[in-house]
């Protein structure tokens, strides 16, 4: 078990801060910073949450560094069907329903989909069964040659946009599940020649032929603002949008 001062000195440099970077970020001195790192000084929890919300640190990040301390966890992860977070999965469903014709979805921190809106229901179709099976995952549904894959035109900027995702995800929290993902699916390959690329002026679309038809798409990505809950905190929306007219009138037709 690491100490929670080795686990915050952990953070400090995974966030390239100094101890008096963090210091003056958390308005204490650099010297208490020190003492926590090296074990001289026990933090109390709301130190220890000073220290984590100064560092960008998850909120299940910051329940193991609370546990590392001494103290009981401060974040619950409850399912998203909970009572408690009736509120949370409404305003989900909410987002998902409006977004309609548009397909949009809901991800967690592995990539693994939550829910999905009525639109999305059609690309499923075509998929080998196995990939449908919960926990269904987002990026092995988009590059599996039994997924999405044949049908994506632009899957190098696809797989490209994946890994830049994926990498800065890894970069903010490591997570060993996720690690393993990227190394099966999206460690760079000396060359990727796997569909062809296309040049962009605002947004990479992604590039969908279906029914002989090309499909263009560009995402957003939305989140809870002050998450509380380990679940709420963890996911993601990700809205479709047509990149052009003949996109969107497929979409409504």
């Amino acid at each position: 078990m690491h100490t929670v001062g080795h686990l915050l000195r952990q953070w400090r440099q995974r966030r390239g801060l100094s101890q008096l970077d963090l210091a003056i970020a958390a308005d204490v001195s650099a010297r208490h910073v020190s003492l926590v790192e090296t074990g001289r000084s026990r933090p109390s929890p709301d130190m220890i949450l000073r220290l984590a919300d100064q560092l960008h640190v998850p909120l299940r990040d910051r329940n193991r560094l609370l546990l590392a301390g001494g103290f009981a966890p401060r974040y619950p992860e409850r399912p998203l069907d909970d009572t408690a977070l009736s509120a949370a999965l409404d305003a989900v469903r909410r987002v998902l329903r409006a977004h309609e014709p548009f397909p949009a979805l809901v991800f967690d921190r592995r990539w693994n989909i939550v829910l999905t809106n009525r639109a999305v229901d059609p690309f499923f179709a075509q998929v080998a069964p196995d990939l449908l099976r919960p926990p269904v995952n987002l990026i092995r549904l988009g590059l599996d040659p039994r997924g999405l894959a044949p049908l994506v035109v632009n899957l190098a900027d696809v797989r490209a946009v994946f890994r830049s995702r994926v990498s800065r995800q890894l970069a903010v929290a490591p997570d060993e599940e996720l690690t393993a993902l990227y190394e099966e699916l999206l460690n760079p390959l000396p060359e990727d020649p796997t569909g062809q690329r296309v040049d962009a002026d605002v947004v990479i679309p992604m590039i969908l032929r279906i029914g002989g038809r090309e499909l263009r798409l560009f995402s957003t990505i939305t989140t809870f603002g002050t998450p509380t809950d380990i679940t709420v905190d963890e996911i993601a929306i990700e809205s479709y949008y047509p990149a052009d007219a003949q996109s969107a009138a497929y979409f409504t037709r």
